[in-house]
């Protein structure tokens, strides 16, 4: 186990990560495994059958009270109003006046009320921002899941299933949650009775497979995770879930985006819904501020590895990376990439990588997907 400072939080899994040799690191102030011995193996577990991610250190938030909708209106940019049935989510910014993306989250409509999956380390300064905007609505109140953040309101641990064989899976570790997992859509979420308590399933992941993410009551996340290990999971850590990610051409808070970043630079305006005359936070900070960059995927074509921040020269102009690594799906290096407005897919770029002016080429994300290479 390597060093890590010592005042970090650490998730109702962490004794688990500890037994099973995880190498933890500070993750957003969290004691996080990064892998359980190789990373490589943790990926193509989660592409070929099923990897397990605890993702307890994110935070769910209820949103109460009769103007629960109308709060939701305001401080999301995309538009709660499409959740037309209970268990529906909504993936969206919210936004600060300037437009800059405070952080990306996932909306559920769980009637009466609606439930935020917020990021780990953004939780407590996303919650002040939240609680601040509140105060504007006579009855809206936010109650957090996270252990951390609430005193004796039902904490909860978050773990994500991820793989072909996820629901599968599901279905033989608790099979009171057999239905929801055989019924579910995707972007869907159900609240179950099980032996467990209150189990939220939702089929809303962040790696490009199928599979659901499991809300469960905080004294049995650790049974939970165990019996999802017994039928065969294989625990998956934050390299993993990286590679995962940006193969599957999705976005990660702090890394492609943050609250200096313009959301339509970095392929999210597919989140905000300006229709109408909903007057959300930065919405007129969007009609003063026109996108200047196209948010697109690139492949090396020569030896080395992308990284974030490294620079991007085309005929167009220069652009930057935001995120970068190397696919273990495809056996080369990838990167999201905010490039210049005129840029075209298909088309080689040049990057500098130490001093040195490698060629990739211009794709349209995502790169991997249910198992299948798409570039």
């Amino acid at each position: 186990m390597s060093a890590v400072p010592t005042n970090l939080k650490r998730t109702i899994l962490f004794d688990a990560h500890h037994l099973a040799g995880a190498k933890l690191v500070d993750f957003g102030g969290w004691e996080m495994p990064v892998n359980y011995g190789s990373q490589i193996e943790e990926h193509v577990a989660t592409r070929t059958n099923c990897g397990v991610f605890d993702v307890s250190h994110m935070a769910a938030v209820d949103v109460i009270g009769k103007d629960a909708k109308a709060f939701l209106e305001k401080v999301v940019a995309n538009n709660v109003n499409k959740l037309k049935n209970n268990g529906q989510a909504l993936y969206g910014c919210l936004l600060n006046d300037e437009a800059g993306v405070i952080d990306d989250l996932i909306v559920y409509r769980l009637d009466p009320n609606y439930r935020l999956v917020i990021n780990a380390a953004t939780a407590h300064t996303d919650l002040e921002w939240l609680n601040k905007q509140a105060t504007g609505f006579q009855d809206v109140r936010l109650i957090p899941r996270r252990s951390d953040l609430t005193a004796n309101q039902n904490p909860q641990g978050m773990i994500a299933v991820q793989g072909p064989k996820a629901l599968e899976l599901i279905k033989k570790a608790i099979p009171s949650l057999a239905n929801a997992a055989s019924e579910l859509k995707n972007f869907h979420a159900s609240c179950e009775e099980t032996p467990f308590g209150e189990i939220m399933i939702a089929r809303t992941g962040y790696t490009g497979e199928d599979g659901a993410e499991l809300l469960v009551p905080l004294n049995h996340t650790v049974t939970v995770w165990n019996l999802l290990i017994a039928q065969g999971a294989q625990p998956a850590g934050l390299g993993a879930r990286d590679t995962l990610r940006l193969e599957a051409g999705m976005n990660l808070y702090g890394q492609d985006m943050n609250d200096q970043t313009n959301p339509l630079d970095v392929g999210l305006s597919w989140t905000i819904d300006r229709s109408g005359d909903r007057n959300f936070i930065g919405k007129s900070a969007l009609e003063r501020k026109p996108q200047k960059f196209i948010f697109l995927g690139l492949i090396l074509q020569d030896k080395g590895v992308l990284r974030a921040h490294q620079i991007v020269k085309s005929s167009k102009g220069e652009g930057e990376i935001t995120s970068g690594t190397f696919s273990p799906s495809l056996q080369k290096s990838i990167a999201l990439a905010k490039l210049p407005l005129a840029t075209e897919i298909g088309e080689t770029v040049k990057v500098v990588i130490r001093d040195k002016e490698l060629n990739a080429v211009v794709v349209k994300p995502p790169f991997v997907r249910h198992g299948k290479a798409l570039v």
